[in-house]
């Protein structure tokens, strides 16, 4: 195993210090501790370090753990660990995640997205998005040991595999896995709504995307519609523009925080975090199609809008996790960004308290 330390003034204080309008959460709720970013392709361990679009904190261990979503374009398909020490950070290890068969993901054929230490067990579950293009590719959650190799896949429902017509819609697939109830629940979120639940979000208006509850051995518990805003602005150039779900995450209370990514050609990012309750919404695991359904999505409340922290810079961030308690008693909220290993764009950790 390979282990470099990377300079506290890179990630130390990052890490250890994270339809109707939505209601607003407590002001002063959400601050900033830091943030820090890690230098563009990053050589670790014969891998470059980039595309960082999950992370996840292992409470008992004090271990972080990444995904990239390389589709082993630059190298194979892989996880990092990493741990803080005495001001420092290393990046303690990295693992190609593996095929059933014991060999590495050809390129294109998996797009890691999130990351989840398993609360039951030492494995990591992790989603690829799937693909919808030449070749129609479903979206998966798989399990693997802390070395890679493949310990099992848990099944989708049936509405979220790519069919002709029906399914996800290309890169607006399985974006945000988290674990809830103790680890006896899997809980997954779509970045945008299904073809046959509508257009995807406009500056004009929303759209309904789907976050799914499952059990540990695949049977599904509960699907629920999630409003996703309208994009925040108009592109200059009439370029790309788009909103939809980059993160999952258990809350207390039977909650979660649902993390949306807006991005505008001509114009930037935007990211925002809700306080999400699914009590008293619809469970539309039956229903075929959201558009005229007339269902009851969860309800949601803005917990932090990053353009309003005084960030150098708000990129392209897609994971998020709890991380250890701050001195003051605070909940710590880590988030990463993935840089799509883009000289123009930047990896970012982000540190949030939460009270």
């Amino acid at each position: 195993m390979v282990t470099t330390s990377v300079p506290s003034a890179l990630l130390a204080l990052a890490l250890l210090a994270g339809a109707a309008p939505p209601a607003a959460a407590t002001p002063g709720e959400v601050r900033l501790v830091g943030e820090t970013t890690l230098p563009h392709a990053l050589q670790f361990d014969g891998t470059t370090v980039g595309g960082l679009s999950g992370i996840d904190y292992h409470p008992r261990t004090g271990e972080w753990l990444l995904i990239s979503d390389d589709p082993s374009d630059h190298q194979p398909a892989r996880s990092y660990t990493a741990r803080i020490d005495g001001g420092q950070v290393r990046l303690t290890g990295t693992r190609p995640l593996l095929r059933p068969d014991g060999t590495t993901y050809s390129e294109g054929s998996v797009d890691p997205e999130d990351v989840r230490w398993d609360p039951l067990s030492s494995d990591l579950w992790w989603t690829s998005e799937g693909q919808r293009g030449a070749q129609l590719i479903d979206p998966s959650i798989r399990r693997a040991d802390t070395d890679g190799a493949a310990t099992g896949e848990l099944p989708l429902p049936a509405n979220l595999r790519m069919a002709p017509d029906a399914g996800p819609k290309h890169n607006e697939a399985l974006e945000g896995l988290t674990f809830a109830d103790g680890g006896t629940r899997v809980v997954t979120a779509m970045e945008g709504p299904l073809l046959q639940d509508g257009e995807s979000p406009t500056v004009d208006h929303g759209a309904l995307s789907r976050i799914t509850v499952q059990s540990r051995s695949g049977r599904v518990l509960a699907q629920y519609a999630y409003p996703l805003d309208p994009v925040f602005a108009e592109s200059p150039t009439g370029g790309f523009a788009n909103n939809g779900v980059s993160g999952l995450l258990a809350d207390r209370g039977g909650r979660y925080l649902v993390m949306e990514r807006s991005f505008v050609t001509g114009v930037g990012n935007s990211i925002r975090i809700y306080r999400v309750d699914p009590r008293g919404a619809t469970d539309v695991q039956d229903v075929d199609s959201l558009q005229g359904a007339g269902v009851r999505p969860v309800r949601k409340e803005l917990l932090v809008d990053l353009a309003d922290l005084g960030l150098r810079t708000v990129d392209n961030v897609e994971g998020l996790t709890w991380g250890p308690r701050l001195p003051d008693g605070s909940r710590s909220l880590v988030l990463v960004s993935d840089d799509n290993f883009s000289p123009q764009q930047t990896t970012q950790v982000i540190t949030l308290a939460v009270r």
